[in-house]
């Protein structure tokens, strides 16, 4: 079993950057894809991006495709997630999950291992 701990959240005025980042350990992760995804207050959780093993493949929702970069350091064993030009929706709990079905999977329930969530509240 892996373990996740993000950090990184916080309180930004619209407009501006964070830098969410996810540390794993238990186990290497590098074969399987990696994601991020968010749950605003009152919503269901919802896919944000995905990595693929490698690094080479990224997926975006729509709602941040152009702002947001997913990225990944196999060897350090950490996911990252740089958010630009953040806006007052972008507000909610951020979770990394590591897959566990093979591709570059978009729904939570393709994920087995989640992090606790870091807080991220856009104000405008």
């Amino acid at each position: 079993q892996v373990q996740l701990v993000e950090s990184g959240g916080g309180l930004v005025q619209a407009g501006g950057s964070l830098r969410l980042s996810c540390a794993a350990s238990g186990r290497t992760f590098g074969s399987t894809a990696m994601g991020w995804f968010r749950r605003a207050p009152g919503k269901e959780r919802e896919f944000v991006a995905t990595i693929g093993w490698s690094g080479a493949n990224t997926y975006y929702a729509d709602s941040v495709k152009g702002r947001f970069t997913i990225s990944r350091d196999n060897a350090k064993n950490t996911l990252d997630l740089q958010m630009n030009s953040l806006k007052p929706e972008d507000t909610a709990v951020y979770y990394c999950a590591v897959a566990k079905v093979p591709g570059n999977p978009t729904i939570p329930a393709a994920f087995g291992s989640w992090g606790q969530g870091t807080q991220v509240t856009v104000s405008s």
